[in-house]
Parts: C-alpha cells; sequence; structure tokens
C-alpha cells in the first residue's frame, strides 16, 4: 500500500499550524519532504500522523480528580444558546470546529451556559463515520 504523501500547505491545516512552521519542521528535521513532480514539497503521511499524536499530547488536568473514558474533549466558547422550557441547543466554537449539544434547559441553567462563558463538551460516541477521498 502506498504511504500518503501530503502537501505542505495541508500538512499545516491539519495540524492547525502555518505553512512556516511546517517548513520549519522539515528544515531541523523534525519532518522529512520530499519534492515530486512539478516541485511539490511533500510529507510523509504516516510520519505526520506520528507528529499529531505526539503533539496532541495528554488532556489538560481540569482538577475535577475523576478519570473519564471519554477521551474527546473540546474546550472553546459558548457561541449560541437556543432554549425553550425544556431543551436547548448550545453550541460551542472549539478552536476551527464548532460543537453543539442538546441538553435539557434546567442543564443550561446549573451550568450557567451563555455566549462568552468557556465549556468544555466532552464526547462519547458509539458511532464515529470516518470519510476520505477517493484515491
Amino acid at each position: 500500500m502506498r504511504v500518503a504523501e501530503i502537501r505542505i500547505r495541508d500538512a499545516a491545516t491539519l495540524l492547525g499550524v502555518s505553512d512556516d512552521t511546517v517548513r520549519r519542521w522539515v528544515t531541523s528535521g523534525v519532518l522529512e519532504a520530499t519534492s515530486g513532480e512539478r516541485a511539490v514539497t511533500t510529507v510523509d503521511g504516516e510520519q505526520l500522523a506520528a507528529l499529531a499524536r505526539e503533539r496532541a499530547g495528554r488532556p489538560p488536568d481540569d482538577g475535577a480528580g475523576v478519570l473519564r473514558s471519554a477521551r474527546n474533549r473540546f474546550t472553546g466558547l459558548v457561541t449560541e444558546v437556543i432554549a425553550d422550557r425544556v431543551m436547548a441547543q448550545v453550541t460551542l466554537q472549539c478552536g476551527p470546529f464548532e460543537v453543539t449539544s442538546l441538553m435539557s434547559a434546567e442543564a443550561v441553567r446549573e451550568l450557567g451556559l451563555q455566549p462568552g462563558v468557556v465549556a468544555t463538551a466532552v464526547v462519547k460516541a458509539t458511532t464515529v463515520i470516518v470519510e476520505r477521498r477517493a484515491p
């Protein structure tokens, strides 16, 4: 199976850094780059995945003193709360990702959720759909 070659620009987007940062990593030997056809510089997808995992590290300790099975935690800013008497829709902007949660209006009140509040979305799903472009 052929290893994915990822353009510098796309590698930067995937890791949430600038193109210049990826180029500095190439220059310093953190990533290896190749120049293929049309002088397009790419990095090895497997090596990029290893760097992404290394950079992700462990989530920061929130001081709660509890262990969790959920690994997908997205801290961000509440941007919208739509609530009626029973249910609410809360949207957070977590870096480049928008996360929306449906919860009880009571939970929104108890948590004090409103636009401008920093909150963490914890996702534990039994179904995760993965897509990719056709080769």
